[in-house]
C-alpha cells in the first residue's frame, strides 16, 4: 500500500499504527518521528511561515478573502507517487491544504482514484475516532484498538490525580500578534491536567481575545502554544507580548508562571501526543504534583517579570 499524508498529525497517527514503510510522500509540515523528513514533500504554503504571527495573520486573512487556500500541492509529484491512499483533512483551512484542493488535484493528477481518508477532529473523542477510520483502511484495527486504550488510560490516570486539586485559572495562548484564545481539545487536556478554562469549550474553535478580556479572567498560568510554532519562534515574538502593560499586570505574570511550549509538536497536533501534551500541562499547572515525563525541549518557562 502507498500511502501520502498531507498533516503531521495524520503522519503521527499513520506510524503509530506501524505504517511508517508504507509511506511515501507527506507534506512541508511533517516532521514526526523523524524518519519521515526524508519523504517527499508535497505541500508548501503560499505565504513566509517564518514572519512575525502579526503578518502571518495579515496574510492568511488576505488569501482567505479572496478564496484562496493558504497551501498548495506539488500536482505533479502526487502525479508521479501514485498513492493508494491519502491521508488529509477537512477541519481547517488555514492549518492545512483544503480539502477542495486535494479532490482537484486528485481529478487531475491521478488516473487511478485513491482512497481518501479526511480527518475532522474537534474534540479528544474525535481524534481516537480518526485513529479508528485510518486503522479501518490500513486493516490495523487491533493496534488501533490498543493504541486508543493506551492514551485513554493515560488520561483518566491524570485526571484521577488532579482531580481533588485546586484548579487554578489556565490561559493557552493560540496566537500572539493578535492573541488568540485556544479552542477544541485544549479545554479538555487543560480540565485533565487540573486547570480552569474559562475561555471555551470543548470543541470550539480558536478565538480572538482582547487584552482587557483576558486580564479580566486572571490568569493564574499562562502558557504560549503559537499555533504552528516551535519555541524559537515563539521567542522572537515575545515582545508583542511583554511590552504592554496588560501583560505585566496579569497575575500569571508577576508570579513567573508563563511558559511556551513547542505547540507545533504537541498541542496544535490532534494525533497520540496530546496525550503527552496534558502530562506537560499538569506539570505546568500542579508541579507540586505532577511529575513532568515530557522531553525537555516541549517547554521553556519564561523569567519571572
Amino acid at each position: 500500500m502507498r500511502i501520502v499524508s498531507l498533516l503531521p498529525s495524520a503522519t503521527e497517527i499513520l506510524c503509530a499504527l506501524g505504517a511508517a514503510d508504507d509511506l511515501v510522500g507527506v507534506s512541508h509540515e511533517c516532521d514526526h518521528p523523524p524518519q519521515v523528513r526524508a519523504l517527499p514533500k508535497l505541500t508548501r504554503p503560499k505565504i513566509r511561515i517564518d514572519a512575525r504571527s502579526a503578518v502571518i495573520d495579515r496574510d492568511v486573512r488576505a488569501l482567505v478573502a479572496r478564496g484562496l487556500s493558504v497551501y498548495e500541492i506539488d500536482v505533479d509529484r502526487l502525479r508521479a507517487l501514485a498513492p493508494d491512499v491519502i491521508v488529509t483533512q477537512q477541519q481547517c483551512d488555514v492549518c492545512a491544504v483544503s480539502f477542495a484542493e486535494v479532490e482537484a488535484a486528485v481529478r487531475n493528477a491521478l488516473e487511478r482514484a485513491p482512497v481518501i481518508v479526511s480527518l475532522t477532529p474537534r474534540v479528544l473523542a474525535d481524534v481516537w475516532e480518526d485513529v479508528q477510520r485510518v486503522a479501518v483502511v490500513l486493516d490495523r484495527t487491533a493496534r488501533a484498538e490498543e493504541l486508543i486504550a493506551s492514551a485513554r488510560a493515560r488520561l483518566a490516570a491524570l485526571a484521577e490525580r488532579t482531580a481533588e486539586l485546586p484548579r487554578p485559572v489556565v490561559a493557552c495562548l493560540d496566537w500572539l500578534e493578535p492573541p488568540m484564545t485556544a479552542g477544541n481539545w485544549i479545554p479538555e487536556l487543560v480540565a485533565t491536567a487540573g486547570g480552569a478554562y474559562p475561555f471555551a469549550v470543548a470543541g470550539a474553535p480558536s478565538a480572538t481575545i482582547s487584552w482587557q478580556a483576558l486580564r479580566a479572567a486572571v490568569p493564574e498560568v499562562l502558557v504560549l502554544m503559537p499555533c504552528g510554532f516551535t519555541i524559537p519562534q515563539t521567542e522572537r515574538e515575545l515582545a508583542a507580548l511583554t511590552e504592554r502593560e496588560e501583560w505585566r499586570a496579569l497575575p500569571a505574570v508577576r508570579d513567573g508562571r508563563v511558559s511556551m511550549v513547542d505547540g507545533s509538536a504537541y498541542f496544535n497536533r490532534p494525533g497520540p501526543r496530546l496525550v503527552d501534551s496534558a502530562e506537560i500541562l499538569a506539570g505546568l499547572v500542579h508541579p507540586e504534583i505532577c511529575d513532568t515525563r515530557f522531553a525537555p525541549e516541549a517547554v521553556l518557562p519564561l523569567a519571572r517579570a
